[in-house]
């Protein structure tokens, strides 16, 4: 068998050994860093728009090489893959090039370590593309996916399981520090041969995975889950149960749901998921291996939840050379801030708006505090969609966004909010479906941000403070609002109106000093 089980305790340094992407000459001016992933199964190059703490993706190519495949018979590289592997490197290196992209990470894993020509490997394409690659070991593939999940995710504690072409590895995370790491060759294409002989497949799956539940740290804690395997799983997960939200980022699957889902997709065949998913032929073909392995795992570990996170190793090398400050930072009000700076008519205003209308939810949780911080934030960020479809905009945009820090209830709840800034009705939207997943409570709450950003947007102007106070007595059920002298005449007749719908949705009486 090729490759080999290692395990190690990792505790991650507030600065990493290879600090380059964000040295303090180049903090200010870095806009774009890119990461080249050689996995066992595919070749992927991504680059993130910004050193911020939720950057974006400028650009995400993804080329299915199979690098792995058949690398238990000989402990070569498969051939046709290296040629493909080749070609999909020289032109990331082009592309490097004409985007002026510096620096460019270059690593490798499973297939690349585990091969007897790796190494050639890595000097080949070096010699054809100028590209350096760094091959990482298993302890360190665990590590930076394990990080990649702290990037989006920056409270996750539990366990990450990343699953890749021809390794699985397995961190303990929590308080922001990588813990006790395993990696095994478990990856879907070592155990293909296996596929005519179930009985021998389920034997070395339940082996190896023994192997993890022996490790008592990662047991009966929440799972989350990297690689492109288990996300294509879990967008099987949605199509079975019809979920209405596609983020894949934060979806929340069970036990028993993982369950079900594994069963449903053992039924099937390859091209009949391809037709309910629009997943690719070539992603659906390990597709069948992984679920037997995460039904495995979800057996042996007994996890309260399992979550899947679309950050992995691309994001944990960005993630892992951050300075602390940055990376304590929240990802959600980061990615907020920027897109109000880059989007809204008056940037900055958005805080000025939370503290006008912070008197209504003084008695909120922090976790709230934060979805009201960031409604404010994104509030007047879509004013160039037309009219008719704005509050439709602001919904579809809050909850398909690709935003760090949020659950799906979250990013419903932000979405409502900013749908009534705009609407004072839900009532005729396409969105019942995805509504239902909050409560009653939840959505008048998001109904009663909404109309509170409505009414304090009409005080809107640039680099000016809003020249009026709110106050709100939940006991008397009394909405005060007190204008200065001098702004008495920007109380027209849409302030009143606005003023009239919020005190309504609290259930609240009006008054104007």
């Amino acid at each position: 068998m090729v490759g080999k089980i290692s395990l190690e305790k990792l505790e991650l340094d507030n600065t990493s050994s290879n600090n380059r992407m964000f040295s303090s000459a180049r903090l200010k001016s870095l806009t774009r860093v890119g990461v080249i992933d050689i996995g066992s199964n595919s070749v992927r190059m991504v680059v993130f728009d910004g050193a911020a703490r939720s950057p974006a993706y400028f650009f995400n190519e993804n080329i299915f090489c199979g690098l792995g495949e058949g690398l238990g018979k000989g402990g070569v590289l498969n051939l046709k893959a290296k040629e493909r592997a080749f070609r999909a490197l020289s032109r990331f290196s082009t592309l490097i090039k004409s985007m002026k992209i510096s620096p460019i990470t270059c690593v490798a894993t499973a297939a690349v370590r585990q091969a007897t020509d790796g190494q050639k490997f890595c000097q080949d394409v070096f010699l054809k593309t100028g590209l350096t690659i760094k091959v990482l070991t298993g302890i360190e593939e665990a590590n930076l996916s394990a990080q990649g999940v702290f990037l989006g995710w920056p409270e996750a504690d539990g366990v990450m399981c990343d699953i890749g072409g021809s390794s699985l590895e397995v961190a303990e995370i929590g308080n922001g520090v990588v813990g006790k790491c395993v990696s095994i060759p478990l990856g879907p294409l070592n155990l293909m041969p296996l596929m005519l002989d179930k009985k021998a497949l389920k034997k070395k799956i339940d082996q190896d995975v023994k192997y993890i539940g022996n490790h008592s740290q990662f047991s009966g804690k929440d799972l989350f889950l990297v690689g492109g395997s288990w996300r294509a799983i879990a967008r099987l997960d949605m199509e079975r149960r019809r979920y209405p939200l596609k983020v894949l980022h934060e979806y929340r699957m069970t036990q028993e749901s993982v369950s079900e889902t594994v069963k449903w997709i053992l039924s099937k065949d390859i091209k009949k998921l391809g037709t309910v998913s629009g997943l690719s032929k070539s992603r659906l073909r390990l597709v069948p291996i992984a679920a037997r392995v995460l039904r495995a795992l979800s057996r042996e570990l007994k996890p309260r939840s399992i979550f899947l996170s679309s950050y992995g190793i691309r994001e944990g090398l960005l993630y892992e050379q951050m300075p602390y400050k940055l990376k304590r930072l929240d990802p959600l009000l980061e990615a907020c801030r920027l897109d109000e700076e880059q989007n809204a008519r008056f940037p900055g205003f958005g805080s000025e708006l939370y503290k006008f209308i912070k008197p209504i939810f003084k008695d909120v949780s922090n976790e709230r505090v934060r979805l009201i911080k960031s409604a404010c934030l994104l509030h007047d960020v879509n004013w160039r969609a037309h009219p008719d479809y704005r509050a439709e905009v602001c919904f579809d945009n809050a909850t398909r966004a690709n935003l760090g820090g949020l659950t799906h209830m979250e990013r419903i709840f932000l979405g409502v909010s900013l749908l009534h800034r705009y609407k004072n009705r839900r009532k005729y939207t396409n969105y019942q479906k995805a509504l239902s997943l909050l409560s009653d409570i939840e959505l008048r709450e998001a109904e009663v941000l909404g109309k509170a950003m409505r009414f304090g947007a009409t005080f809107s102007r640039s680099g000016e403070r809003i020249p009026a106070k709110l106050e709100w007595d939940s006991k008397q059920k009394l909405i005060k609002l007190t204008l200065k002298a001098k702004s008495k005449s920007l109380y027209g007749e849409i302030v009143a109106i606005r003023f009239s719908s919020l005190a309504k949705a609290l259930g609240a009486v009006p008054e104007v000093i």
